[in-house]
This record gives structure tokens, C-alpha cells and sequence, in this order.
């Protein structure tokens, strides 16, 4: 299911809703993607500063993964860019 985020906050219903889906709580979450309980909960809350990195570590643990649609008219600029960072 591909569904678009629009808000911090979205993001955190999207985690707290698959992580309730399976049957996991918040802290056993933290300890599967190595981040703290205070993280999830932040997360979950749509709390906007929250690490990026770690963040993606999440998703990972979740099986959810986030995909950016670029305008055609930028996409071969970000295709070298990120050939260049390889």
C-alpha cells in the first residue's frame, strides 16, 4: 500500500498503527530498531525533530519503507547526484 505523509504526525499514526498491528509495544520496538522508549513515543506523537537516522531504522524494523516522488524534471540531476555519492 503506498500512502502519501503529509505531516510529521501522519507518520507517527502510520508507525503507532503497524506497531500495534503487531502486537508489539513500544518499548520492545525500541530495543528491535536500538533506539529508546522516549524515541518511539516521540515518534508516534509526531514529535518533528526527531533523528532521521534513526527514524529510518524504524521504519526498517516495521517493514515499512519511504519513497520520495521527484518531478520529471529533476530526476536525472538526482540520479547523478546520488551516483556521485556511491
Amino acid at each position: 500500500m503506498i500512502k502519501e505523509i503529509k505531516s510529521v504526525k501522519d507518520l507517527g499514526v502510520v508507525v503507532r498503527t503497524i506497531r500495534r498491528e503487531q502486537g508489539l509495544r513500544q518499548d520492545d520496538l525500541g530495543f528491535m530498531a536500538s533506539c529508546s522508549h522516549k524515541f518511539i513515543i516521540d515518534v508516534e506523537k509526531g514529535k518533528p525533530t526527531v533523528q532521521t537516522g534513526k527514524l529510518l531504522t524504524l521504519l526498517a524494523e516495521l517493514g515499512v519503507s519511504i519513497t520520495v516522488d521527484i518531478p520529471e524534471n529533476l530526476r536525472e540531476a538526482v540520479e547523478q547526484a546520488l551516483a556521485g555519492d556511491e
